[in-house]
């Protein structure tokens, strides 16, 4: 089995360089460095999404929720080459006017979205009607990094009911300080309840700390 091995939110020398570095100071280098890594993937548990940087995350969706007052199957509108041959298709196909052009990613940035980033986004199209197909860079516009939104532009072959496979990279590439916080006390947390599990040996309180966190936490929650 492989092992869990995110970019941490914040890093071992991060937990070494302030005032818990003298709770962690027994941790080898590969238990802190494990530590941190459990306490991230708590920050995401608790944020119910994924905020340290991911690698080939797969999501399907379900072709659904067209807008009544988008132009779906209009031929009277210019379009680049791309979008005159994917219109052509599908009106060779039929039923061009009830096409989907719109899909959600679950994982977006929250918050700061400038300091996320998206990369090697894939989608694969498996139609209700039969057939499936690949999208290329060219028929896509996003996915929008506060949003998650990606658009399929004029043209694409995209009934309702059709399944939408995505694989996908993302995360914060740069991450907020906040969450570098929330990691931190996730992890002191943690030493705290290896040492000392039910608080009477150093008189510290493991909810303090949790709850700090989880206060950070709330701001990055899907609404």
């Amino acid at each position: 089995m492989a092992a869990d091995s995110p970019v941490p939110l914040a890093s071992a020398s991060d937990m070494a360089a302030g005032q818990f570095a003298d709770l962690v100071r027994d941790y080898s280098a590969d238990a802190l460095a494990q530590l941190m890594i459990e306490a991230t993937r708590q920050c995401e548990g608790i944020a119910g999404r994924r905020l340290a940087p991911f690698t080939g995350v797969p999501e399907s969706h379900r072709a659904t929720g067209i807008d009544p007052d988008e132009l779906s199957g209009s031929g009277a509108m210019p379009m680049d080459l791309a979008g005159t041959v994917g219109q052509s298709y599908a009106n060779a196909l039929g039923s061009t006017g009830d096409q989907v052009r719109h899909v959600w990613l679950s994982e977006y940035a929250p918050r700061y979205p400038e300091m996320w980033t998206y990369s090697n986004l894939q989608i694969t199209l498996i139609r209700s009607y039969g057939g499936s197909q690949t999208m290329t860079a060219a028929s896509l516009v996003g996915a929008e990094n506060d949003s998650g939104h990606v658009w399929f532009t004029l043209g694409a072959y995209l009934p309702l009911g059709s399944l939408i496979r995505v694989v996908y990279d993302g995360g914060y590439s740069t991450v907020p300080a906040d969450l570098g916080r929330a990691c931190k006390l996730l992890a002191a947390s943690l030493v705290l309840g290896e040492i000392d599990p039910a608080g009477t040996q150093y008189a510290h309180d493991r909810g303090v700390l949790t709850a700090q966190a989880e206060a950070i936490l709330c701001n990055y929650k899907h609404l």
